[in-house]
């Protein structure tokens, strides 16, 4: 069974990206429904802190020594984080901006499967090589200000740039952004937004 991974990352249920995301999956499921929805939100999710027995094993891995039993069971985390993406057919990312960037829990997900041996080789010769396989994924951000027309009030958007880089180092290319915004301010121009970004995503839902 084909799978669709959707990595959900805003801590409230009825936030933007969120919406974003329902909208995108109910169409999907319509004309997909054979495929299996891998529904991963980073707020319930079990991230192990990258501290202590996983550090040391990332460590050890590059070093080429073998793992301690503690390193091992602590690694394991990061391999099934890792394992869920490989398998994924497709990835649907939904998050918020906070901040000109993304959540600390979407980053602490990416530095926890962006592991040599996991997701990126080393070789001394061509240097960095990603592990996954590209497939076709689709990134909402919702924001606070507009990045689509460019009225972004002197903000910047440092989470598209990183998202899209973290995304190829790791061999994922065919990435695609919706921004949804503004979501803050008066109602008329947040609500045209969201209107506008919902549309978008129902029909890249029909193809995707």
């Amino acid at each position: 069974m084909p799978k669709l991974l959707h990595v959900a990352c805003s801590p409230r249920a009825d936030s933007e990206s969120a919406a974003g995301a329902r909208a995108f999956l109910d169409q999907f499921n319509k004309v997909r429904p054979d495929w299996e929805i891998d529904a991963l939100n980073l707020w319930r999710e079990r991230l192990p802190e990258f501290e202590g027995d996983v550090l040391e094993a990332k460590y050890a891995r590059i070093g080429g020594r073998a793992f301690s039993n503690a390193q091992r069971d602590a690694f394991a985390a990061a391999e099934r984080l890792a394992l869920r993406l490989s398998l994924a057919d497709r990835v649907l990312i939904s998050t918020p901006m906070w901040n000109f960037s993304i959540p600390y829990k979407l980053k602490q997900w990416l530095d926890l499967i962006i592991q040599p041996g996991l997701s990126f080789r080393f070789d001394p010769a061509q240097g960095y090589l990603p592990l996954l396989k590209d497939r076709p994924t689709l990134v909402i951000i919702a924001s606070g200000s507009d990045f689509v027309t460019g009225m972004n009030r002197g903000r910047i958007d440092m989470a598209t740039p990183y998202l899209r880089e973290a995304l190829r180092f790791i061999g994922i290319s065919d990435v695609r952004f919706v921004p949804i915004g503004p979501t803050a301010g008066p109602t008329e121009p947040a609500h045209a937004a969201r209107e506008a970004a919902h549309r978008r995503l129902v029909d890249m839902a029909v193809r995707f």
